[in-house]
Protein backbone atom coordinates (compact mmCIF):
# COMPACT_ATOMS: atom_id res chain seq x y z
CA UNK A 1 0.00 0.00 0.00
CA UNK A 2 1.20 3.49 -0.76
CA UNK A 3 4.30 4.76 -2.27
CA UNK A 4 7.37 6.38 -1.33
CA UNK A 5 9.83 7.82 -3.05
CA UNK A 6 12.83 10.11 -2.49
CA UNK A 7 16.37 11.25 -4.02
CA UNK A 8 19.49 13.00 -2.93
CA UNK A 9 21.32 14.20 -6.52
CA UNK A 10 25.43 14.08 -6.48
CA UNK A 11 27.03 17.28 -7.82
CA UNK A 12 25.99 16.92 -11.66
CA UNK A 13 22.76 14.58 -10.33
CA UNK A 14 19.28 15.00 -12.05
CA UNK A 15 16.40 17.02 -11.15
CA UNK A 16 14.48 15.65 -8.23
CA UNK A 17 11.51 17.05 -9.10
CA UNK A 18 11.51 14.86 -12.20
CA UNK A 19 13.13 11.80 -10.27
CA UNK A 20 10.39 12.00 -7.41
CA UNK A 21 7.70 12.24 -10.41
CA UNK A 22 8.94 9.66 -12.37
CA UNK A 23 9.56 7.25 -9.25
CA UNK A 24 5.83 8.30 -8.20
CA UNK A 25 4.67 7.23 -11.93
CA UNK A 26 6.39 3.94 -11.61
CA UNK A 27 4.87 2.83 -7.94
CA UNK A 28 1.19 4.21 -8.99
CA UNK A 29 0.36 0.38 -8.62
CA UNK A 30 0.79 0.67 -5.09
CA UNK A 31 -1.85 3.70 -4.82
CA UNK A 32 -3.38 6.46 -6.73
CA UNK A 33 -6.14 8.12 -4.05
CA UNK A 34 -3.31 11.30 -4.45
CA UNK A 35 0.11 11.96 -4.78
CA UNK A 36 2.64 14.66 -3.37
CA UNK A 37 5.98 15.73 -2.98
CA UNK A 38 8.35 18.06 -1.18
CA UNK A 39 11.53 19.50 -2.51
CA UNK A 40 12.98 21.07 1.34
CA UNK A 41 16.16 23.51 -0.66
CA UNK A 42 16.47 25.94 -0.47
CA UNK A 43 13.66 26.52 1.45
CA UNK A 44 10.41 23.78 2.12
CA UNK A 45 7.93 23.84 -0.74
CA UNK A 46 5.24 20.99 -1.19
CA UNK A 47 2.63 20.07 -3.52
CA UNK A 48 0.21 17.49 -2.84
CA UNK A 49 -3.53 16.95 -4.82
CA UNK A 50 -5.71 14.53 -4.64
CA UNK A 51 -6.65 11.96 -7.29
CA UNK A 52 -4.11 10.17 -9.83
CA UNK A 53 -0.65 11.49 -10.19
CA UNK A 54 -1.22 13.30 -13.51
CA UNK A 55 -3.11 15.94 -11.16
CA UNK A 56 0.05 16.48 -9.18
CA UNK A 57 1.83 16.52 -12.50
CA UNK A 58 -0.03 19.36 -13.67
CA UNK A 59 0.34 21.52 -10.02
CA UNK A 60 4.27 21.22 -9.82
CA UNK A 61 5.53 24.23 -11.56
CA UNK A 62 8.96 22.72 -12.94
CA UNK A 63 10.75 25.97 -13.93
CA UNK A 64 10.49 26.81 -10.07
CA UNK A 65 12.12 23.66 -9.20
CA UNK A 66 14.91 23.56 -11.61
CA UNK A 67 18.79 22.38 -10.40
CA UNK A 68 17.15 21.52 -6.85
CA UNK A 69 18.74 17.87 -6.25
CA UNK A 70 16.71 16.80 -3.35
CA UNK A 71 12.71 15.71 -2.61
CA UNK A 72 10.81 12.84 -1.70
CA UNK A 73 6.97 11.96 -2.81
CA UNK A 74 4.14 9.74 -2.03
CA UNK A 75 1.44 8.26 -3.48
CA UNK A 76 -1.49 7.07 -1.31
CA UNK A 77 -3.77 4.06 -1.00
CA UNK A 78 -5.73 5.60 1.80
CA UNK A 79 -6.33 4.33 5.25
CA UNK A 80 -7.18 6.88 7.41
CA UNK A 81 -9.17 9.70 5.78
CA UNK A 82 -10.53 10.01 2.51
CA UNK A 83 -8.89 11.05 -0.68
CA UNK A 84 -8.08 14.61 -0.75
CA UNK A 85 -5.73 17.78 -1.18
CA UNK A 86 -5.01 18.15 2.45
CA UNK A 87 -4.85 14.30 3.57
CA UNK A 88 -2.38 13.60 0.67
CA UNK A 89 1.42 13.18 1.60
CA UNK A 90 3.53 14.83 2.83
CA UNK A 91 2.49 16.26 5.90
CA UNK A 92 4.44 18.68 7.97
CA UNK A 93 4.74 20.28 11.52
CA UNK A 94 3.11 23.88 11.69
CA UNK A 95 6.72 25.55 10.94
CA UNK A 96 7.55 23.62 7.65
CA UNK A 97 10.89 22.62 9.14
CA UNK A 98 10.10 18.59 8.16
CA UNK A 99 7.97 16.79 6.06
CA UNK A 100 7.04 13.52 5.70
CA UNK A 101 5.49 10.41 3.38
CA UNK A 102 4.68 7.36 5.02
CA UNK A 103 3.43 4.09 4.10
CA UNK A 104 2.00 1.89 6.75
CA UNK A 105 -0.95 2.36 9.94
CA UNK A 106 0.53 3.97 12.69
CA UNK A 107 -1.33 2.27 14.93
CA UNK A 108 -1.53 4.46 18.32
CA UNK A 109 -1.79 7.61 16.39
CA UNK A 110 -4.77 8.79 18.51
CA UNK A 111 -3.06 8.84 21.91
CA UNK A 112 -0.30 10.92 20.27
CA UNK A 113 -2.70 12.88 18.35
CA UNK A 114 -4.68 13.71 21.55
CA UNK A 115 -1.26 13.99 23.72
CA UNK A 116 0.24 16.80 20.79
CA UNK A 117 -3.02 18.76 20.59
CA UNK A 118 -3.63 19.05 23.97
CA UNK A 119 0.07 20.86 23.87
CA UNK A 120 -1.15 23.46 21.22
CA UNK A 121 -0.29 21.27 18.09
CA UNK A 122 -3.32 21.98 15.09
CA UNK A 123 -3.78 19.41 13.36
CA UNK A 124 -5.28 19.94 9.46
CA UNK A 125 -5.51 16.59 8.11
CA UNK A 126 -7.41 12.78 9.32
CA UNK A 127 -4.80 10.96 8.69
CA UNK A 128 -2.44 9.19 10.88
CA UNK A 129 0.66 10.11 9.47
CA UNK A 130 0.22 13.79 10.67
CA UNK A 131 1.17 12.91 14.57
CA UNK A 132 4.89 12.09 13.00
CA UNK A 133 6.33 15.74 11.73
CA UNK A 134 4.15 17.16 15.04
CA UNK A 135 6.68 14.75 17.19
CA UNK A 136 9.32 15.46 14.91
CA UNK A 137 8.63 19.16 15.42
CA UNK A 138 8.38 18.47 19.17
CA UNK A 139 12.11 17.30 19.82
CA UNK A 140 13.41 20.23 17.25
CA UNK A 141 12.18 22.92 19.68
CA UNK A 142 13.68 20.77 22.42
CA UNK A 143 16.97 21.38 20.97
CA UNK A 144 17.50 18.29 19.31
CA UNK A 145 19.39 18.17 15.19
CA UNK A 146 17.35 16.92 12.68
CA UNK A 147 18.53 12.65 13.03
CA UNK A 148 18.10 12.61 16.36
CA UNK A 149 14.81 14.63 16.00
CA UNK A 150 13.57 12.05 13.51
CA UNK A 151 15.38 8.94 15.60
CA UNK A 152 13.55 9.70 18.93
CA UNK A 153 9.70 10.70 17.00
CA UNK A 154 10.13 7.13 15.46
CA UNK A 155 10.95 5.16 18.80
CA UNK A 156 7.32 6.83 19.52
CA UNK A 157 5.50 4.93 16.90
CA UNK A 158 3.79 1.30 17.48
CA UNK A 159 2.25 -0.26 13.89
CA UNK A 160 3.97 -0.54 10.60
CA UNK A 161 5.67 2.12 8.68
CA UNK A 162 7.76 2.85 6.03
CA UNK A 163 8.61 6.60 6.68
CA UNK A 164 11.04 9.17 5.04
CA UNK A 165 11.47 12.88 5.97
CA UNK A 166 13.17 15.50 4.59
CA UNK A 167 14.26 18.69 6.40
CA UNK A 168 14.34 22.70 5.49
CA UNK A 169 17.59 23.72 3.87
CA UNK A 170 18.98 20.14 3.85
CA UNK A 171 20.61 17.85 1.35
CA UNK A 172 19.78 14.34 3.29
CA UNK A 173 16.82 12.10 3.54
CA UNK A 174 15.83 10.59 6.87
CA UNK A 175 13.79 7.39 6.73
CA UNK A 176 13.34 3.74 8.92
CA UNK A 177 10.90 1.02 8.55
CA UNK A 178 9.30 -1.25 10.34
CA UNK A 179 6.94 -4.25 8.60
CA UNK A 180 6.88 -2.46 5.73
CA UNK A 181 8.81 -2.37 2.82
CA UNK A 182 12.18 -0.01 2.05
CA UNK A 183 15.03 -0.32 -0.80
CA UNK A 184 17.91 1.91 -1.00
CA UNK A 185 19.56 2.25 -4.46
CA UNK A 186 22.96 3.19 -5.47
CA UNK A 187 23.73 5.22 -8.54
CA UNK A 188 26.43 7.30 -10.10
CA UNK A 189 24.26 10.56 -10.04
CA UNK A 190 23.20 10.01 -6.63
CA UNK A 191 20.71 8.13 -3.99
CA UNK A 192 17.31 6.91 -3.87
CA UNK A 193 15.09 5.34 -1.17
CA UNK A 194 11.85 3.94 -2.26
CA UNK A 195 9.42 1.56 -1.28
CA UNK A 196 9.70 -0.70 -4.30
CA UNK A 197 12.69 -0.82 -6.98
CA UNK A 198 10.79 -0.19 -10.32
CA UNK A 199 11.16 3.10 -8.85
CA UNK A 200 14.60 3.81 -9.78
CA UNK A 201 15.46 1.13 -11.62
CA UNK A 202 16.46 2.85 -14.66
CA UNK A 203 18.99 4.65 -12.50
CA UNK A 204 20.18 2.05 -10.94
CA UNK A 205 20.50 -1.42 -10.23
CA UNK A 206 22.42 -1.72 -6.97
CA UNK A 207 20.31 -1.96 -4.10
CA UNK A 208 20.32 -2.11 -0.48
CA UNK A 209 17.14 -3.85 1.63
CA UNK A 210 16.03 -1.99 4.76
CA UNK A 211 15.39 -4.95 7.61
CA UNK A 212 13.05 -3.67 10.15
CA UNK A 213 14.14 -1.28 13.26
CA UNK A 214 16.65 0.57 10.86
CA UNK A 215 17.25 3.98 10.04
CA UNK A 216 18.64 5.64 6.94
CA UNK A 217 20.88 8.64 6.50
CA UNK A 218 20.65 9.49 2.56
CA UNK A 219 22.84 12.02 0.62
CA UNK A 220 23.99 12.35 -2.63
CA UNK A 221 27.15 10.15 -1.50
CA UNK A 222 25.32 7.26 -0.61
CA UNK A 223 23.48 6.04 1.95
CA UNK A 224 24.63 5.58 5.80
CA UNK A 225 21.97 2.33 7.52
CA UNK A 226 22.23 1.99 11.32
CA UNK A 227 20.54 -0.12 14.01
CA UNK A 228 18.02 0.69 16.34
CA UNK A 229 20.81 1.86 19.05
CA UNK A 230 22.58 3.86 16.26
CA UNK A 231 25.43 1.16 15.32
CA UNK A 232 26.64 1.64 11.69
CA UNK A 233 24.96 -1.89 9.47
CA UNK A 234 27.47 -2.78 6.71
CA UNK A 235 25.71 -4.68 4.49
CA UNK A 236 26.51 -5.74 0.93
CA UNK A 237 24.65 -4.20 -1.95
CA UNK A 238 22.81 -6.59 -4.13
CA UNK A 239 22.54 -6.31 -8.31
CA UNK A 240 18.95 -6.39 -9.31
CA UNK A 241 18.35 -8.52 -12.70
CA UNK A 242 15.58 -6.09 -13.78
CA UNK A 243 16.13 -3.35 -16.01
CA UNK A 244 14.27 -0.25 -16.94
CA UNK A 245 12.17 -2.25 -20.28
CA UNK A 246 10.96 -4.74 -17.71
CA UNK A 247 8.63 -2.24 -15.62
CA UNK A 248 7.43 -0.41 -19.02
CA UNK A 249 4.54 -1.20 -20.96
CA UNK A 250 6.45 -2.20 -23.86
CA UNK A 251 3.80 -0.25 -26.57
CA UNK A 252 0.35 -2.30 -24.71
CA UNK A 253 -2.02 -0.46 -23.90
CA UNK A 254 -2.06 -1.78 -20.44
CA UNK A 255 0.37 -3.12 -18.03
CA UNK A 256 -2.08 -6.07 -17.43
CA UNK A 257 -2.39 -7.09 -21.04
CA UNK A 258 1.83 -7.16 -21.68
CA UNK A 259 1.85 -9.10 -18.71
CA UNK A 260 -1.05 -11.65 -19.75
CA UNK A 261 1.67 -11.55 -22.87
CA UNK A 262 4.42 -12.24 -20.99
CA UNK A 263 3.30 -15.37 -19.57
CA UNK A 264 5.29 -17.80 -21.32
CA UNK A 265 8.29 -16.22 -20.87
CA UNK A 266 7.95 -15.93 -17.22
CA UNK A 267 6.87 -19.42 -16.65
CA UNK A 268 10.06 -20.36 -18.76
CA UNK A 269 11.94 -18.37 -16.16
CA UNK A 270 10.07 -20.25 -13.15
CA UNK A 271 11.04 -23.75 -14.63
CA UNK A 272 14.73 -22.65 -16.21
CA UNK A 273 17.07 -25.27 -14.30
CA UNK A 274 14.48 -27.08 -12.14
CA UNK A 275 13.75 -29.86 -13.73
CA UNK A 276 16.42 -33.06 -15.25
CA UNK A 277 14.38 -34.86 -17.75
CA UNK A 278 17.48 -37.41 -18.53
CA UNK A 279 17.10 -37.81 -14.70
CA UNK A 280 13.27 -38.00 -14.37
CA UNK A 281 14.06 -35.57 -11.34
CA UNK A 282 13.21 -31.75 -10.45
CA UNK A 283 15.73 -30.09 -8.68
CA UNK A 284 14.75 -27.07 -6.90
CA UNK A 285 18.33 -25.64 -5.45
CA UNK A 286 16.55 -22.93 -4.00
CA UNK A 287 15.03 -25.12 -1.17
CA UNK A 288 17.76 -27.84 -1.25
CA UNK A 289 18.55 -27.79 2.40
CA UNK A 290 14.62 -28.34 3.08
CA UNK A 291 13.60 -32.07 4.08
CA UNK A 292 9.90 -32.37 5.33
CA UNK A 293 7.87 -34.97 5.18
CA UNK A 294 4.95 -33.91 7.71
CA UNK A 295 1.94 -32.30 6.93
CA UNK A 296 2.14 -28.89 5.12
CA UNK A 297 -0.19 -25.41 5.29
CA UNK A 298 -0.42 -22.69 3.23
CA UNK A 299 -1.48 -19.21 3.80
CA UNK A 300 -1.89 -16.70 1.77
CA UNK A 301 -4.70 -13.92 0.28
CA UNK A 302 -6.04 -12.89 -2.66
CA UNK A 303 -4.96 -14.12 -5.85
CA UNK A 304 -2.18 -15.96 -3.98
CA UNK A 305 -4.55 -17.66 -2.01
CA UNK A 306 -6.41 -19.52 -5.05
CA UNK A 307 -2.81 -20.67 -6.02
CA UNK A 308 -2.43 -21.84 -2.76
CA UNK A 309 -5.46 -23.96 -3.16
CA UNK A 310 -4.22 -24.93 -6.28
CA UNK A 311 -0.46 -26.42 -4.41
CA UNK A 312 -2.52 -27.80 -1.51
CA UNK A 313 -4.49 -29.98 -4.00
CA UNK A 314 -1.42 -30.94 -6.30
CA UNK A 315 0.24 -32.09 -3.01
CA UNK A 316 -2.48 -34.24 -1.68
CA UNK A 317 -2.38 -35.61 -5.11
CA UNK A 318 1.39 -36.68 -4.71
CA UNK A 319 0.30 -38.11 -1.48
CA UNK A 320 1.17 -35.13 1.22
CA UNK A 321 -0.94 -33.89 4.06
CA UNK A 322 -2.07 -30.61 2.66
CA UNK A 323 -4.48 -27.39 3.94
CA UNK A 324 -4.75 -24.19 2.10
CA UNK A 325 -5.84 -21.16 4.75
CA UNK A 326 -6.83 -17.36 4.20
CA UNK A 327 -3.69 -15.88 6.14
CA UNK A 328 -6.01 -13.41 7.56
CA UNK A 329 -7.80 -16.29 9.64
CA UNK A 330 -4.78 -17.87 10.44
CA UNK A 331 -4.13 -18.60 14.18
CA UNK A 332 -2.58 -20.84 16.47
CA UNK A 333 -6.00 -20.82 18.26
CA UNK A 334 -7.50 -21.68 15.46
CA UNK A 335 -5.39 -23.96 12.94
CA UNK A 336 -3.34 -26.59 14.68
CA UNK A 337 0.10 -25.95 14.05
CA UNK A 338 3.55 -27.33 15.47
CA UNK A 339 6.96 -28.33 14.67
CA UNK A 340 6.32 -30.90 12.14
CA UNK A 341 4.13 -28.37 10.32
CA UNK A 342 5.85 -27.20 7.02
CA UNK A 343 3.89 -23.81 6.74
CA UNK A 344 4.04 -21.92 2.81
CA UNK A 345 3.31 -18.87 2.62
CA UNK A 346 2.62 -17.66 -0.78
CA UNK A 347 2.60 -14.14 -1.68
CA UNK A 348 3.83 -12.41 -4.79
CA UNK A 349 5.72 -9.41 -2.60
CA UNK A 350 6.66 -10.93 -0.05
CA UNK A 351 5.36 -7.70 2.27
CA UNK A 352 1.69 -8.86 2.32
CA UNK A 353 1.00 -7.94 5.83
CA UNK A 354 -1.57 -11.01 6.72
CA UNK A 355 0.78 -13.26 5.25
CA UNK A 356 3.19 -12.23 6.86
CA UNK A 357 1.48 -11.97 10.32
CA UNK A 358 0.72 -16.12 10.11
CA UNK A 359 4.06 -17.41 9.17
CA UNK A 360 5.35 -15.50 12.36
CA UNK A 361 2.94 -16.73 14.25
CA UNK A 362 3.40 -20.54 12.71
CA UNK A 363 7.35 -19.96 13.11
CA UNK A 364 5.70 -18.88 16.60
CA UNK A 365 4.52 -22.27 17.23
CA UNK A 366 7.93 -24.17 16.34
CA UNK A 367 6.85 -24.65 12.47
CA UNK A 368 9.36 -24.44 9.61
CA UNK A 369 8.17 -21.47 7.27
CA UNK A 370 8.80 -21.72 3.85
CA UNK A 371 7.96 -18.60 1.51
CA UNK A 372 7.20 -19.03 -2.08
CA UNK A 373 7.49 -15.22 -3.74
CA UNK A 374 8.36 -13.14 -7.07
CA UNK A 375 10.43 -10.58 -4.48
CA UNK A 376 14.38 -11.51 -3.66
CA UNK A 377 14.74 -10.55 -0.12
CA UNK A 378 11.44 -9.16 0.92
CA UNK A 379 10.64 -9.74 4.31
CA UNK A 380 8.87 -13.09 3.49
CA UNK A 381 11.93 -14.44 2.05
CA UNK A 382 14.46 -12.91 4.72
CA UNK A 383 11.88 -14.17 7.62
CA UNK A 384 11.16 -17.74 6.52
CA UNK A 385 13.31 -20.72 7.11
CA UNK A 386 13.21 -21.09 3.35
CA UNK A 387 12.76 -19.26 0.04
CA UNK A 388 11.52 -20.32 -2.90
CA UNK A 389 11.14 -17.87 -6.33
CA UNK A 390 8.44 -17.49 -8.86
CA UNK A 391 11.01 -15.46 -11.02
CA UNK A 392 8.10 -13.89 -13.12
CA UNK A 393 9.93 -10.71 -13.18
CA UNK A 394 7.94 -7.33 -11.85
CA UNK A 395 4.71 -7.37 -12.48
CA UNK A 396 2.99 -3.65 -12.69
CA UNK A 397 -0.56 -4.61 -13.25
CA UNK A 398 -2.55 -4.23 -9.83
CA UNK A 399 -4.36 -8.00 -10.81
CA UNK A 400 -2.24 -10.07 -10.73
CA UNK A 401 -1.51 -12.70 -13.99
CA UNK A 402 1.76 -13.79 -14.65
CA UNK A 403 2.70 -14.56 -11.05
CA UNK A 404 -0.15 -16.51 -10.66
CA UNK A 405 0.94 -18.46 -13.42
CA UNK A 406 3.86 -19.02 -12.01
CA UNK A 407 3.14 -19.81 -8.52
CA UNK A 408 1.13 -22.45 -10.07
CA UNK A 409 4.39 -24.08 -11.75
CA UNK A 410 6.27 -23.23 -8.74
CA UNK A 411 4.31 -25.11 -6.40
CA UNK A 412 3.91 -27.75 -8.71
CA UNK A 413 7.10 -28.39 -8.99
CA UNK A 414 6.91 -28.24 -5.09
CA UNK A 415 4.72 -30.87 -5.17
CA UNK A 416 6.92 -33.22 -7.04
CA UNK A 417 10.11 -32.58 -4.32
CA UNK A 418 7.83 -32.96 -1.45
CA UNK A 419 5.66 -36.18 -2.62
CA UNK A 420 8.42 -38.06 -4.31
CA UNK A 421 9.62 -38.29 -7.67
CA UNK A 422 7.90 -37.18 -10.92
CA UNK A 423 7.48 -39.70 -13.90
CA UNK A 424 8.88 -38.67 -16.82
CA UNK A 425 5.70 -37.81 -18.43
CA UNK A 426 4.43 -35.24 -15.96
CA UNK A 427 7.86 -33.72 -16.50
CA UNK A 428 7.58 -33.66 -20.05
CA UNK A 429 4.26 -31.72 -19.53
CA UNK A 430 5.26 -29.49 -17.69
CA UNK A 431 8.05 -28.21 -19.58
CA UNK A 432 5.58 -27.78 -22.19
CA UNK A 433 3.05 -25.90 -20.99
CA UNK A 434 5.04 -22.52 -21.57
CA UNK A 435 4.33 -23.34 -25.07
CA UNK A 436 0.64 -23.90 -24.64
CA UNK A 437 0.10 -20.69 -23.14
CA UNK A 438 1.59 -19.02 -26.31
CA UNK A 439 -0.85 -21.36 -28.57
CA UNK A 440 -3.90 -19.87 -26.03
CA UNK A 441 -2.82 -16.24 -26.20
CA UNK A 442 -2.65 -16.75 -30.65
CA UNK A 443 -5.50 -18.64 -30.80
CA UNK A 444 -8.10 -17.21 -28.24
CA UNK A 445 -11.28 -15.70 -28.88
CA UNK A 446 -12.33 -13.69 -26.14
CA UNK A 447 -12.57 -10.60 -27.59
CA UNK A 448 -15.86 -12.45 -29.23
CA UNK A 449 -16.85 -14.05 -25.85
CA UNK A 450 -16.39 -9.99 -24.08
CA UNK A 451 -18.35 -8.39 -26.66
CA UNK A 452 -21.15 -11.01 -26.54
CA UNK A 453 -21.71 -11.14 -22.62
CA UNK A 454 -20.52 -7.24 -21.45
CA UNK A 455 -24.04 -5.90 -20.73
CA UNK A 456 -24.43 -9.36 -18.16
CA UNK A 457 -25.73 -8.81 -14.70
CA UNK A 458 -23.05 -10.70 -13.36
CA UNK A 459 -20.64 -13.41 -14.15
CA UNK A 460 -19.96 -16.91 -12.51
CA UNK A 461 -17.51 -19.16 -12.47
CA UNK A 462 -17.32 -22.97 -11.70
CA UNK A 463 -14.77 -25.92 -11.70
CA UNK A 464 -13.89 -28.93 -9.68
CA UNK A 465 -10.32 -30.17 -8.32
CA UNK A 466 -7.81 -28.63 -10.03
CA UNK A 467 -10.17 -26.08 -11.85
CA UNK A 468 -12.06 -24.65 -8.67
CA UNK A 469 -9.28 -22.47 -7.77
CA UNK A 470 -8.96 -21.10 -11.50
CA UNK A 471 -13.03 -20.40 -10.88
CA UNK A 472 -12.30 -18.93 -7.86
CA UNK A 473 -9.20 -16.64 -9.87
CA UNK A 474 -11.59 -16.13 -12.63
CA UNK A 475 -14.36 -14.42 -10.71
CA UNK A 476 -11.50 -12.48 -8.88
CA UNK A 477 -10.15 -10.70 -12.27
CA UNK A 478 -13.32 -9.87 -13.51
CA UNK A 479 -14.74 -8.11 -10.49
CA UNK A 480 -11.17 -6.44 -10.11
CA UNK A 481 -10.97 -4.94 -13.26
CA UNK A 482 -14.44 -4.60 -14.48
CA UNK A 483 -16.28 -3.55 -10.81
CA UNK A 484 -19.28 -6.21 -12.49
CA UNK A 485 -20.45 -8.94 -10.11
CA UNK A 486 -18.69 -11.96 -10.43
CA UNK A 487 -18.37 -15.25 -8.08
CA UNK A 488 -16.65 -18.18 -8.41
CA UNK A 489 -18.33 -22.09 -7.28
CA UNK A 490 -16.94 -25.39 -6.94
CA UNK A 491 -18.97 -26.60 -9.86
CA UNK A 492 -21.30 -29.08 -7.29
CA UNK A 493 -22.07 -26.44 -4.89
CA UNK A 494 -24.50 -24.76 -7.99
CA UNK A 495 -27.31 -26.62 -6.92
CA UNK A 496 -26.73 -26.41 -3.15
CA UNK A 497 -28.12 -22.45 -3.43
CA UNK A 498 -25.70 -20.39 -6.08
CA UNK A 499 -28.14 -21.77 -8.71
CA UNK A 500 -30.86 -19.58 -7.42
CA UNK A 501 -28.58 -16.58 -9.15
CA UNK A 502 -28.82 -18.13 -12.65
CA UNK A 503 -30.85 -16.29 -15.10
CA UNK A 504 -30.65 -15.49 -19.02
CA UNK A 505 -28.20 -12.13 -18.35
CA UNK A 506 -25.41 -14.20 -16.22
CA UNK A 507 -22.93 -16.46 -17.98
CA UNK A 508 -21.67 -19.25 -16.44
CA UNK A 509 -18.05 -19.99 -17.36
CA UNK A 510 -17.44 -23.91 -16.73
CA UNK A 511 -13.92 -25.15 -16.85
CA UNK A 512 -14.34 -29.10 -18.32
CA UNK A 513 -11.10 -30.49 -19.44
CA UNK A 514 -10.39 -34.66 -19.76
CA UNK A 515 -13.65 -37.18 -19.70
CA UNK A 516 -13.13 -38.21 -16.37
CA UNK A 517 -15.55 -38.36 -13.20
CA UNK A 518 -15.13 -35.16 -12.74
CA UNK A 519 -15.73 -33.85 -16.23
CA UNK A 520 -18.96 -35.82 -16.49
CA UNK A 521 -20.22 -34.20 -13.16
CA UNK A 522 -19.66 -30.54 -14.41
CA UNK A 523 -21.20 -31.41 -17.56
CA UNK A 524 -23.74 -32.08 -15.39
CA UNK A 525 -24.05 -29.26 -13.47
CA UNK A 526 -23.71 -27.41 -16.99
CA UNK A 527 -26.93 -28.79 -17.94
CA UNK A 528 -28.29 -27.76 -14.34
CA UNK A 529 -27.65 -24.16 -15.75
CA UNK A 530 -28.82 -24.47 -19.69
CA UNK A 531 -31.95 -25.84 -18.05
CA UNK A 532 -32.38 -22.27 -16.50
CA UNK A 533 -31.61 -20.75 -19.68
CA UNK A 534 -28.26 -19.53 -18.21
CA UNK A 535 -25.57 -19.17 -21.08
CA UNK A 536 -22.69 -21.01 -21.07
CA UNK A 537 -18.88 -20.77 -21.84
CA UNK A 538 -16.78 -23.90 -21.29
CA UNK A 539 -13.19 -23.97 -21.68
CA UNK A 540 -12.19 -26.51 -22.48
CA UNK A 541 -9.69 -28.93 -24.40
CA UNK A 542 -12.47 -30.74 -26.78
CA UNK A 543 -11.78 -33.75 -25.23
CA UNK A 544 -15.33 -34.25 -23.50
CA UNK A 545 -18.26 -33.62 -25.39
CA UNK A 546 -18.95 -30.11 -23.48
CA UNK A 547 -19.17 -27.95 -26.21
CA UNK A 548 -22.83 -29.68 -27.53
CA UNK A 549 -24.01 -27.79 -24.04
CA UNK A 550 -22.16 -24.51 -24.25
CA UNK A 551 -23.01 -21.14 -26.20
CA UNK A 552 -19.86 -20.04 -26.49
CA UNK A 553 -16.29 -22.46 -26.08
CA UNK A 554 -12.87 -20.89 -25.45
CA UNK A 555 -10.64 -23.55 -26.61
CA UNK A 556 -7.06 -24.65 -25.05
CA UNK A 557 -4.93 -27.67 -25.83
CA UNK A 558 -5.90 -31.24 -24.58
CA UNK A 559 -3.07 -31.48 -21.82
CA UNK A 560 -2.96 -32.79 -18.38
CA UNK A 561 -4.70 -31.51 -15.19
CA UNK A 562 -2.10 -29.12 -14.08
CA UNK A 563 -1.10 -27.20 -17.85
CA UNK A 564 -5.01 -27.51 -18.12
CA UNK A 565 -5.44 -25.28 -15.16
CA UNK A 566 -3.12 -22.86 -15.99
CA UNK A 567 -4.44 -22.54 -19.84
CA UNK A 568 -7.78 -21.92 -19.17
CA UNK A 569 -6.92 -19.35 -16.18
CA UNK A 570 -5.13 -17.68 -19.22
CA UNK A 571 -8.23 -17.51 -20.86
CA UNK A 572 -10.06 -16.15 -18.14
CA UNK A 573 -7.70 -13.50 -17.93
CA UNK A 574 -8.32 -11.99 -21.40
CA UNK A 575 -11.78 -12.57 -20.93
CA UNK A 576 -11.80 -10.61 -18.23
CA UNK A 577 -9.69 -7.82 -19.71
CA UNK A 578 -11.90 -7.39 -22.59
CA UNK A 579 -14.97 -6.53 -20.91
CA UNK A 580 -13.10 -4.05 -18.71
CA UNK A 581 -11.78 -2.52 -21.66
CA UNK A 582 -14.68 -2.38 -23.47
CA UNK A 583 -15.98 -1.13 -20.15
CA UNK A 584 -13.56 1.90 -20.32
CA UNK A 585 -12.46 0.42 -16.67
CA UNK A 586 -8.72 1.85 -14.89
CA UNK A 587 -7.58 -1.63 -15.75
CA UNK A 588 -4.27 -1.20 -14.33
CA UNK A 589 -5.33 0.64 -11.43
CA UNK A 590 -8.75 -0.32 -10.23
CA UNK A 591 -10.97 1.43 -8.09
CA UNK A 592 -9.82 1.19 -4.09
CA UNK A 593 -7.31 -1.68 -5.05
CA UNK A 594 -3.47 -1.41 -4.30
CA UNK A 595 -0.60 -4.07 -5.60
CA UNK A 596 1.00 -4.82 -2.33
CA UNK A 597 -1.36 -4.89 0.77
CA UNK A 598 1.22 -3.94 3.40
CA UNK A 599 -1.82 -3.53 6.23
CA UNK A 600 -3.83 -5.70 8.01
Amino acid sequence: MCGIIGYVGSTDGADAVDVVLDGLARLEYRGYDSAGLAVPTPSMTVHKTEGELSALEAAVPRGEHAGERVGIGHTRWSTHGAPSDVNAHPHSDDEGRVSVVHNGIIENYQRLRDDLAAAGVEFRSETDTEVVPHLIGRYLDRGADPEEAFRLAIDQLEGSYAIAAVFDGAETVYAARKDSPLVVGLGDDGTYLASDVPAFVEHTDRVRYVEDDEFVRLTGDGAVVTDSEGGIVDREPETVSWDADDVGKGGYDHYMLKEIREQPTALRQCLRGRIDELDGTVALEDIADLDHSGPVQFVACGTSYHAALFGAERLRAAGVSAQAFLASEYTRERVPVDSDTLVVGVTQSGETADTLRALRAADGAGATTLAVTNTVASSAARECDHALYIRAGPEIGVAATKTFASQQLALALLAFELGGEATRAELEAIRDVPGHVQTVLETTTATEIAEAYVDADAYFFVGRGYHYPVALEGALKMKEITYKHAEGFAAGELKHGPLALVSENTPVFAVVTGDDEAARKTIGNVKEVEARDAPVVAITDGVSDVARYADHVLEIPAVDDLGASVLANVQLQLVAYRVANQLGRSIDKPRHLAKSVTVE
